[in-house]
C-alpha cells in the first residue's frame, strides 16, 4: 500500500468536486462507462505521482509505443530472454532481429513449429503485437509507477487473463512497484481477496469518481465468502452505474426480453440484467455496490423481505433510513396504531416496519390454519398452502416462504380473508396493506424494487401461478419465453404492465 495524498479536478466532468485519495493499492483499476474520464483521471494522476518523486510511464496502445518497445526488446537481453520464455510456451514462436543494409533493426518472428520466419510488423496478428508491447514495458520498468491504457485491445480474453497473472506475479516480486490498468475488461478485474477491492476506482458520468477506502471486518469477511463466486459475467457492473441485479436466470431472461418495451428506450440504453444466483447473493450485491459508489439497482422476490442478505444490507443502508425520515410527521398517526410513544420518537426504522409486519403474518397465518368450517374456494386455496407449509416445518413462523404467503394472501384476497377471522386479527389486514406501500417505497429509496406479486412467475400470462414456492419454474419460463416472442409489443405493453412499471422505475437514471 502505497500513501501519497492526491486531488483532482475536472471541472466539465465533475463541477466543482474534487477527486481526492491518500492510500494506493500496489495494483489498481480505474473502471467505468465511456466518458466518464478514466484517461484523464490516470493523466492527472500520473502528474501528481511524478511531482512526488515517483516516475510513471504511462502505455497507450499505439504505433509508436509499439516501436519504443520493440527497441528495447532489441537492446535488453534479459526483456528478450522472458519474451522469448512466453512466445515459445504461448505459440511455439521465437523472435530475432535482422539488421537491414541501412542500418536498421526489423523484427522476425520464427515459427518454429513451421520452420518459417516473418516480419513482425507485416506479417503478425494484432494480439500478438500487443501482447509483445505490454509485456516488454511489464519486464522493461525496473522501478515507480506504470500505467496501461486499455490493455485489452486486440487480446483475446486468454491473454487478458494472462497478462493480469503476470502483473501480479510482478507486483509480488517488487512490493515497491505500482501498476494501474484503465480498462473496460471484466477479465481484468482480478479480485481474489477482499483487500483487492480497496484498488478499484470507478468513474461515473458527471460525478467524482468513487472508491473503498477501507472494509470493516464483517465486509472482509463476507467478500471473502463471495469472490469465489464472482464470475467474468457478474463484473459488468464495474463498467455501468445503470445495472440491474436480479436473483435467477428465469427474471433475466424475462427483464431482457421486456426492456427494449419500455416507455423512454434511450433511458434504459446501456442497461444490462444480471442474475446473481440467489437472494443471498443479491445482499452480496447491494453491499458492493453501495461501497463502491455505483447505482447498482435490485429486483428482487417478495421473499428477500423476510430473510437473508439483502433484508440485513437494506436495513443498514443510509437511504432507506433518510426516506423514513422525511415521512414521520405524515404517517406519525399510522405508527401510533402499532408502536410505542418512546419508539417513534426513536424514529421508526426499515426494520421495526418488516419485523411488525412480520408479526401481523404470522398471527393471520396462524389464524388461518385454525378455521375448521368450509371456505370459499380463493379462501380455502390460501389456507390449504398455509397449512401445508405448517405441516411441512416445525417452527414455520421462521420460515420466509410463510410469510411471504400470507402476504401474497393479504394483498390479493384480503377482504374475502376478513370475515373467517377474530375482529381484532381482521383489523391488521389494512395495516399490513400498508405497512407494505411503506416498506416497498422505502426500499425503492435505496434502488431496491420488490416484486409485490411474489415472483417473476406470480407476472406470467401464460399459466396462473398464485403463491410461493413456484414448482416447474423452468418448464414455466420457455412456455413465457415462446410467447414473448410469437407476440406483437403492443399486446405484450398491456399484458406486462405491472412489470414493465417495475423495471421503467428501476431503469431510471435518477434515485427515487
Amino acid at each position: 500500500m502505497l500513501h501519497l495524498e492526491t486531488k483532482v479536478k475536472i471541472p466539465f466532468l465533475w463541477g466543482k468536486a474534487a477527486f481526492k485519495k491518500k492510500e494506493w493499492a500496489q495494483v489498481n483499476l480505474i473502471v467505468g462507462p465511456n466518458g466518464s474520464g478514466k484517461t484523464l483521471l490516470a493523466a492527472e494522476l500520473a502528474k501528481q505521482f511524478n511531482q512526488s518523486g515517483i516516475p510513471v510511464r504511462f502505455l497507450h496502445s499505439d504505433p509508436v509505443e509499439q516501436d519504443k518497445m520493440l527497441s528495447i526488446l532489441k537492446d535488453d537481453s534479459c526483456v528478450r530472454e522472458k519474451i522469448e520464455v512466453v512466445l515459445s510456451g504461448m505459440f511455439g514462436k521465437g523472435i530475432k532481429f535482422e539488421k537491414t543494409p541501412e542500418g536498421d533493426f526489423i523484427p522476425i518472428v520464427i515459427n518454429k513449429s513451421q520452420n518459417v520466419e516473418y516480419n513482425l510488423k507485416e506479417g503478425e496478428c494484432h494480439g500478438l503485437k500487443e501482447i509483445l508491447t505490454l509485456l516488454v514495458a511489464l519486464y522493461s520498468t525496473q522501478k515507480g509507477c506504470i500505467i496501461f491504457d486499455e490493455p485489452e485491445l486486440h487480446l483475446h480474453p486468454q491473454l487478458q487473463i494472462f497478462f493480469i497473472n503476470e502483473i501480479r506475479k510482478t507486483a509480488a516480486a517488487d512490493p515497491k512497484r505500482i501498476f494501474f490498468l484503465i480498462t473496460h475488461s471484466p477479465f481484468f478485474i482480478d479480485l481474489r481477496f477482499p483487500e483487492d477491492l480497496t484498488g478499484v476506482v470507478v468513474c461515473h458520468i458527471n460525478r467524482v469518481p468513487t472508491y473503498i477506502d477501507n472494509l470493516s471486518n464483517a465486509d472482509e469477511a463476507l467478500f471473502r465468502r463471495f469472490l469465489p463466486r464472482f464470475n467474468t459475467y457478474h463484473k459488468q457492473f464495474f463498467f455501468s452505474d445503470n445495472q440491474i441485479f436480479v436473483e435467477g436466470y428465469t427474471d433475466q431472461q424475462m427483464f431482457s426480453n421486456l426492456l427494449d418495451l419500455t416507455d423512454n428506450w434511450y433511458s434504459s440504453a446501456g442497461t444490462g440484467i444480471i442474475d446473481v444466483g440467489g437472494k443471498d447473493e443479491l445482499g452480496v450485491f447491494f453491499k458492493v455496490c453501495s461501497l463502491l459508489g455505483t447505482e447498482g439497482r435490485i429486483i428482487c422476490d417478495l421473499d428477500a423481505l423476510f430473510q437473508g442478505k439483502l433484508r440485513d444490507m437494506l436495513c443498514e443502508d443510509f437511504r432507506p433510513t433518510l426516506w423514513l425520515e422525511k415521512q414521520q410527521d405524515k404517517q406519525e398517526g399510522f405508527y401510533r396504531k402499532m408502536f410505542s410513544v418512546s419508539a417513534i420518537k426513536r424514529g421508526i426504522s426499515l426494520n421495526d416496519l418488516i419485523t411488525r409486519m412480520e408479526n401481523y403474518l404470522i398471527r393471520i397465518g396462524n389464524a388461518l390454519c385454525k378455521i375448521d368450517e368450509e371456505l370459499p374456494h380463493n379462501v380455502a386455496f390460501l389456507v390449504d398452502k398455509i397449512c401445508n407449509l405448517c405441516d411441512k416445518y416445525e417452527r414455520v413462523e421462521d420460515v420466509d416462504t410463510f410469510k411471504t404467503v400470507v402476504l401474497q394472501g393479504l394483498l390479493s384476497i384480503g377482504e374475502e380473508i376478513e370475515p373467517f377471522l377474530s375482529d381484532q386479527t381482521a383489523a391488521t389486514i389494512p395495516l399490513i396493506k400498508n405497512l407494505a406501500s411503506l416498506i416497498f417505497a422505502a426500499a425503492e429509496a435505496a434502488r431496491v424494487y420488490v416484486l409485490p406479486k411474489g415472483c417473476i412467475e406470480h407476472y406470467y400470462t401464460k399459466n396462473r401461478i398464485r403463491y410461493m414456492p413456484v414448482p416447474g419454474k423452468d418448464r414455466l419460463f420457455h412456455t413465457e419465453r415462446e410467447y414473448i416472442s410469437k407476440t406483437n409489443s403492443e399486446i405484450l405493453r398491456k399484458e406486462y404492465s405491472e412489470l414493465l412499471s417495475i423495471l421503467e422505475r428501476a431503469c431510471s437514471r435518477h434515485s427515487v
